[in-house]
């Protein structure tokens, strides 16, 4: 059993770039994120994945930050909003978002467009009912919710046209 205070090494790819660490057993990785690595994207929200606001790419898979322990995500690859862009520009959807004006405070971000992201992967030509679908597991207290949908149908779109 740890002790408290007993720190574990932890070996992680965070966008793309490999990093070391120590945590105690029970920090959590939206805190490891923020706290040791300073990456300040991925916001701590209600701390039991019900609000989305600390959802990462966690080995390509869409999860909340604050349920997963650090130590658990030793070895793994995980994307946080900042290594969603590349060095050529923001991602599509990041582009999309920001054109249309689909985030007030930008606290619901992570999970809104990470939630896209999973969804987009999957089903190319997505129709509204499956976007609406996508984002129910991510609250914004800014919005209506249709700028973020509509949002992220024309960023299907736009994806669509990219890859032909």
């Amino acid at each position: 059993m740890a002790q408290t205070g007993e720190q574990f090494p932890i070996s992680l790819t965070v966008n793309g770039e490999r990093k070391h660490g120590e945590t105690e057993a029970a920090v959590l990785l939206v805190e490891f994120l923020r706290d040791s690595l300073g990456l300040k994207g991925t916001h701590v929200g209600c701390l039991t994945g019900d609000c989305g606001a600390c959802t990462v790419l966690l080995d390509g898979l869409a999860v909340k930050a604050c349920c997963v322990l650090a130590v658990t995500a030793d070895g793994a690859d995980v994307v946080t909003l900042e290594g969603l862009a590349t060095p050529e520009g923001l991602h599509p959807l990041q582009e999309i978002f920001w054109k249309q004006h689909a985030f007030q405070c930008g606290f619901c971000l992570p999970g809104m467009i990470f939630a896209a992201h999973e969804l987009l992967e999957e089903v190319a030509d997505p129709s509204e009912e499956d976007v609406r679908r996508a984002l129910s597991g991510n609250l914004c207290r800014c919005t209506g919710y249709q700028t973020q949908v509509t949002a992220v149908l024309d960023a299907a779109r736009t994806i669509r046209v990219a890859e032909r």
